[in-house]
């Protein structure tokens, strides 16, 4: 028998390497006969341009930074130089999970790292461009990348402004463009559908989280919506909203503007890059971990994109995820994780706990 493991991220928890080898322990410790692989998946989420590169063994280039706040960090990406294609995950330097929690707030949070570590890949040789949007800290319109690329921008006394200023958006009217000017296409992975503008948009929806207070709402869209006329105005371009462009915080609409940008959703991206149905075919089961099933992860998260290869080839398949709504998703075997007290400190020995407990009900037959 042959057991493909292949779990996404215990988000908040656990990441997809970790979730793995966890469980592949656990089999070769309780069924010694059977043969496991582990792939880690992603789906444009925190961490997927980590596991590409992992995947294939790319370089990675280190290189120093600058988080969301401005303060020093350490970042790298990964290099194909044979497609002079550079990869790298927005959470890298720009993440949410970075800050603590009264450092967010999507007024001065800035993506001007995650644009020096692509000014470096730039500066090597890169020519393509593939980020995870995944995990993002912001709500800048992919503003500071661009700002870390060489573009100046100006308020309206012809004076540049900060990238980490609490009000770049209102006072924003004026770009200098870089020269010379970068030539290199984008290609962003996303985990979500949602437009930029709307209900569903990014500030209602992921603005929030990232600090951003509802009565803020309605004054923070206005200003974005200026400083998306400006970018477009310039381009020479003609904005009009997409499936895609409320990822990380708008980073699609700041991009496209000046850039050939192509936006993936992550899951069959990621699925292709691995040739995960090669896998699939020459297994017999195949196991996949989700921080939390739910009615999302049916709009192209890994796990339920891994479940419809499955079914195509009809495998059997085994999902480790916290709540209930798991049950009715369509695995042949559903095994629920303990939910989780993120009041406490150890959340992450918790979930190491909860993971081996749980596999004591794994059916291998």
């Amino acid at each position: 028998m042959k057991v493909l493991i292949a779990p996404n991220a215990l988000k908040g928890t656990l990441t997809a390497i970790e979730a793995g080898a966890i469980i592949q322990s656990f089999i070769q410790e309780k069924f010694p006969g059977i043969e496991t692989q582990v792939v880690p998946i992603a789906d444009g989420g925190d961490g997927t341009c980590f596991l590409l590169g992992e995947y294939f063994a790319f370089p990675q280039i280190n290189s120093w930074s600058l988080d969301s706040v401005g303060r020093s960090k350490a970042g790298f990406f990964y290099f194909d130089d044979k497609e002079k294609t550079a990869l790298l995950d927005v959470s890298t330097v720009s993440g949410l999970g970075d800050l603590e929690e009264e450092l967010k707030s999507p007024k001065n949070t800035s993506t001007y790292g995650t644009g020096l570590l692509i000014k470096k890949a730039i500066q090597i040789g890169a020519k393509n461009i593939v980020i995870g949007l995944g995990g993002s800290a912001t709500v800048d319109l992919g503003l500071g990348i661009l700002q870390g690329l060489g573009f100046h921008f100006l308020n309206q006394k012809g004076r540049e402004i900060n990238p980490f200023s609490d009000s770049m958006m209102l006072e924003f009217k004026h770009i200098q463009l870089p020269v010379p000017f970068p030539d290199i296409n984008f290609r962003l992975l996303c985990d979500v559908k949602n437009p930029f503008f709307g209900r569903n948009g990014a500030i209602p929806v992921f603005g929030p989280q990232k600090g951003l207070k509802e009565h803020e709402f309605n004054q923070f869209e206005s200003h974005a919506k200026s400083s998306i006329d400006i970018l477009f105005h310039k381009a020479k371009k003609q904005f009009v909203d997409q499936e895609g462009y409320g990822a990380a915080g708008g980073i699609p609409v700041g991009l496209s503007a000046f850039f050939p940008v192509e936006i993936e959703f992550g899951a069959p991206y990621f699925f292709e890059k691995i040739q995960i149905q090669d896998l699939i075919l020459s297994s017999d089961l195949i196991i996949t971990a989700e921080g939390k099933f739910d009615n999302q992860s049916k709009e192209g998260k890994a796990c339920y994109e891994l479940l419809q290869l499955a079914n195509k080839y009809q495998k059997r398949t085994v999902l480790l995820s916290s709540g209930e709504e798991g049950e009715s998703a369509g695995f042949t075997q559903f095994i629920q994780l303990p939910d989780l007290n993120f009041k406490k400190p150890d959340i992450r020995n918790q979930a190491l706990k909860g993971l081996k407990q749980t596999m004591k009900k794994l059916n291998l037959k």
